[in-house]
């Protein structure tokens, strides 16, 4: 499997933004796969994931409410809908997937293949 994220750009604080990450290969509808973002200077962090089926998710706490995220089989792709971006929320997203799943925050080192990140910038 590999994984492309896409959909980033520049908006404004309170704007919503869709991003996007497309998969090649046929493991994508068998794998959970998840959202994490990174500032520069910062630690990756966990934003969202969801599993195979698309019936369990999880979020950070500080997106829960926030951001959305979702995945169509068909089409090999997962989706995370931001609405009421903040500030804060600027940073390079990157989707990646997990072996097996599990509820709660997850480490970055229980996922074992990244796509390149989108940037997504919110002004305030």
């Amino acid at each position: 499997v590999q994984l492309q994220a896409s959909g980033g750009g520049l908006v404004q604080a309170g704007d919503s933004l869709r991003l996007s990450c497309a998969a090649s290969g046929r493991a994508f509808s068998s794998s959970a796969i998840g959202w994490f973002r990174q500032d520069p200077g910062k630690e990756r962090e966990f934003v969202a994931a969801i599993d195979w089926s698309g019936g369990s998710t999880a979020y950070a706490d500080a997106v829960k409410g926030r951001f959305t995220i979702s995945r169509d089989n068909a089409k090999n792709t997962l989706y995370l809908q931001m609405n009421s971006l903040k500030f804060e929320d600027t940073a390079v997203y990157y989707c990646a997937r997990r072996r097996g799943w599990r509820s709660g925050v997850h480490p970055p080192h229980e996922y074992d293949l990244w796509g390149q990140g989108t940037l997504v910038t919110v002004s305030s």
